[in-house]
């Protein structure tokens, strides 16, 4: 396996895993968005959205889905980059707001997670079709 699809599907592996922790243990979950409530935390939040957004961009081509995957990819980079414009004040009310929501609430978005992270695992791994 090339390197690309590796870090690829590491990363789609990580979010999946953290949407089924989300989906079984959503205070969980929030108690982990909680613990991103510094600055320093919502840096490192802000560099790997961009790793990541640029590992999607990286391995697009070889995907199955080259233009969706290279879509997806940079608006994660532009999410990453966003991220310490909004800053804890925002981070935090967006959080509450979250959270007042309910876990049925929380399980839906965590469900997407593992969604996505399932995607993404599906789209590196099948292969290319061409035409024959």
């Amino acid at each position: 396996m090339k390197l690309p699809k590796l870090l690829a599907m590491v990363m789609a592996a990580l979010i999946a895993a953290l949407g089924v922790v989300g989906v079984a243990f959503p205070s969980l979950l929030l108690e982990f968005g909680r613990s991103l409530h510094t600055p320093g935390a919502l840096l490192v939040a802000a560099a790997i959205r961009i790793i990541f957004g640029a590992v999607l961009v990286w391995v697009a081509s070889a995907s199955r889905m080259p233009i969706t995957l290279r879509v997806i990819g940079f608006l994660v980079i532009v999410g990453g980059i966003l991220t310490p414009v909004f800053g804890v004040e925002r981070f935090e009310a967006i959080l509450n707001w979250f959270s007042s929501q309910g876990p049925l609430f929380m399980r839906a978005w965590a469900s997407v997670a593992v969604m996505f992270g399932l995607f993404v695992a599906y789209v590196v791994n099948a292969p290319r079709r061409t035409a024959a």
